[in-house]
This record gives C-alpha cells, sequence and structure tokens, in this order.
C-alpha cells in the first residue's frame, strides 16, 4: 500500500452519470487484483474524504476507475482534466481469490460491475466466465467489449431498453441448470447481492459465492470505523480491511 501522487492521464464520461479515470502513477506498486480498490482524492479541498473506487483495468503504471457522479466531490472529480495531480491511496483491501476455480459465474449490477471487469481481465486466459449484468436502461449501458471477454455475457435492463428485461439476478438463477461453475462472483447494490444469497439458498445453489461489499469509507485503511459490516456470527467486520470480498455467507445481506 502506497499513497502517491498520481497524473491524471484521461477523465471520460462513459455512459449516462458514469465516468472513467485513468491515473498514470509515478512508481510501481506490485500486483494489483479484481476486487481491490483505491482510495481517490477528488481534487477539491472542500471535499476532503476520498472516494473508494474499485479497480477497473490496470496497464503497467496506467490504472483506471470508474465512478458515479452522485454528490458535490464526485460532480467535481468529473471537470479534472488530464495532467491534474491527484492523491491516490492504494491497493487496497483483499481480492476474488479465483486459485482453483474453473468455471465461473459472474452477476454484477449497475457501478458494481467494475470490480468484476477486473476479475475477467486478470483471468480470462485461464477461466470461463459466465456473465449476468444488470443495467438500468440503455443509457447505462457501459464496457460491453471487457466485458465481452466471458464465455458468456447475458446483459439484462430493467426497462427492457437494452439486452433483456429484467435482472442481473435471475438471469443468472434462470441459466444455471444451463451452465457447470464452481463458483460465483458478485458486485452490486447491497439489495442485489441480499436477493442473490436469498436465491441461492431456495435455489439449493451451493457452489462458493465471493461478493464484493460497496460501503462508504473513511480511511480506507481500518481505522476509522465507517465501513464496518456485521458477520452472520453478530460481529463486525472492515469492509475496506476484511473486505471488501467476503464469502456470501459469512456476511448478512
Amino acid at each position: 500500500m502506497k499513497d502517491l501522487t498520481a497524473t491524471v492521464k484521461s477523465n471520460k464520461k462513459i455512459a449516462e452519470n458514469i465516468y472513467m479515470i485513468t491515473l498514470t502513477l509515478p512508481e510501481d506498486v506490485g500486483e494489483m487484483h479484481g476486487g481491490q480498490f483505491v482510495n481517490l482524492s477528488t481534487g477539491n479541498g472542500a471535499n476532503l474524504l476520498r472516494r473508494p473506487l474499485g479497480v477497473c483495468l490496470r496497464d503497467g503504471k496506467d490504472v483506471s476507475v470508474c465512478y458515479q457522479v452522485k454528490g458535490k466531490g464526485t460532480a467535481y472529480l468529473s471537470t479534472v482534466e488530464a495532467g491534474r495531480k491527484l492523491q491516490v491511496l492504494l491497493p487496497l483491501g483483499n481480492w476474488f481469490d479465483l486459485d482453483g476455480y474453473k468455471n465461473v459465474a459472474v452477476v454484477g449490477g449497475g457501478v458494481g460491475i467494475f470490480p468484476l471487469i477486473a476479475a475477467i481481465r486478470e483471468n480470462c486466459h485461464t477461466k470461463n466466465f459466465y456473465s449476468y449484468i444488470g443495467f438500468r436502461n440503455a443509457g447505462a449501458v457501459c464496457l460491453l467489449d471487457e466485458l465481452g471477454k466471458s464465455r458468456k455475457l447475458t446483459v439484462t435492463t430493467d426497462d427492457g431498453s437494452y439486452g433483456e428485461k429484467g435482472n442481473a439476478v435471475s438471469a443468472f438463477i434462470d441459466d444455471y441448470p444451463n451452465i457447470k461453475v464452481d463458483a460465483v462472483i458478485a458486485c452490486g447494490p447491497p439489495v442485489m447481492l441480499g436477493v442473490l444469497k436469498k436465491k441461492l439458498k431456495e435455489e439449493g445453489i451451493s457452489v462458493p459465492c465471493f461478493v464484493s461489499l460497496e460501503e462508504r469509507m473513511g480511511c480506507g485503511m481500518g481505522a476509522c470505523l465507517v465501513c464496518v459490516c456485521k458477520t452472520v456470527s453478530g460481529e463486525n467486520a472492515r469492509v475496506c480491511r476484511d473486505g471488501p470480498v467476503f464469502e456470501i455467507n459469512e456476511v448478512q445481506l
């Protein structure tokens, strides 16, 4: 983990209210994996807290993360131009460890697709991915070229304006009898992950399922306890330090 001053290489809109920012790091930070995240400053002194953003793409010293414009901090970040310097703490958290798994189902919703893309990109040459990805509507669809590295890709939208009408969890559950997977990885809104956990139990699907949790964070290193979640045993877990990736049956959803 290093706290570095990175140079913005590009910062572009890729879908409705969704941007991808690519940072060039001043030095090598070693391995980074799908599921890990960075804590990135917005470049605006009025918004001091950094934003936790999942690693989406990595190419040498260039690291790309995506974000949704939701408040003043991300709105300002969307205006940052190439050449600006931003502070970034990375890499943080654990990752989707797919050692021992050959065929993997991917279930993603909304901005939760970005860490999943990194996992697919990292492992697509040695593993088979069956991806079920949900977006709000056609305007939110993005990065299908990266998702297309999957052996099979099913895209859904809430309103049916692109792909199949429905959601990623239902698409996966409906297709599960047709695929043979050793594991499931997922990321998306808490409601989506809760439904996934319920459906896996109802359908008797017992393969390991690893989920990346989305939580508000402060320090990103486990000290401030802003991102605490509850485990099934009732204990607290820090999403930034103990996660963000957990086995789905370890956490309350």
